[in-house]
């Protein structure tokens, strides 16, 4: 489990493709020193919970399988490649963003990205089988920040960020028609599979 607050960045080392599906993805992640991961950890990249499976100094690496592939923005990374690095949450951690999985219901658009005050307002997709989930004030993870959704519309919904972290995450880099992995907020899901059940 993580808390959607970026502390890490890391740097895509190599994405290789494997014969039978998936992919093996290689990062190069700050904070593996202080962190000391071991294989069998989990670390969210982009939002993505996988596990550590190789260890190379700081460089870890990962296998990606074609469900995540599908799900997410990572089969388009490259080489050179900025990502999000969050490490799991220990017992007695401060939580200061909401619970985040690593589990990506899907990869939005970026439509439109427009300065506001000193930050920057974005508009994303709303994928319509999430819309229930995605409303104003609601908490959402994308790339694994947590960040609360400003307003919503048919189709769209725009997040509101602050130039920390613009600084921090790769926000500060997205642009139109990038892919953002998202993640609703795991009390909406379960609160709307609730009510789908009765």
């Amino acid at each position: 489990m993580f808390g959607g607050l970026i502390a890490y960045n890391g740097t895509v080392s190599s994405l290789e493709p494997l014969p039978q599906g998936g992919a093996r993805l290689r990062v190069r992640c700050e904070g593996a020193a202080v962190e000391k991961p071991e294989i069998k950890d989990s670390i969210a990249v982009n939002g993505v919970c996988l596990t550590a499976t190789e260890l190379m100094g700081d460089i870890v690496a990962f296998d990606v399988i074609p469900e995540t592939l599908a799900r997410t923005n990572l089969g388009g990374l490259r080489k050179g490649d900025v990502v999000n690095v969050e490490y799991s949450l220990r017992v007695g951690d401060r939580m200061g963003g909401h619970f985040v999985y690593g589990h990506v219901d899907a990869a939005a658009t970026v439509l439109t990205r427009e300065p506001e005050g000193q930050g920057v307002r974005i508009r994303l997709e709303r994928p319509a089988a999430l819309a229930p989930m995605l409303t104003e004030k609601a908490f959402v993870a994308l790339d694994g920040v947590s960040v609360t959704i400003a307003t919503a519309g048919t189709g769209w919904f725009e997040i509101a960020l602050i130039p920390e972290t613009l600084n921090r995450t790769t926000f500060g880099r997205r642009m139109i028609n990038d892919k953002v992995n998202l993640e609703v907020d795991p009390i909406a899901r379960y609160a709307v599979a609730a009510m789908l059940a009765r």
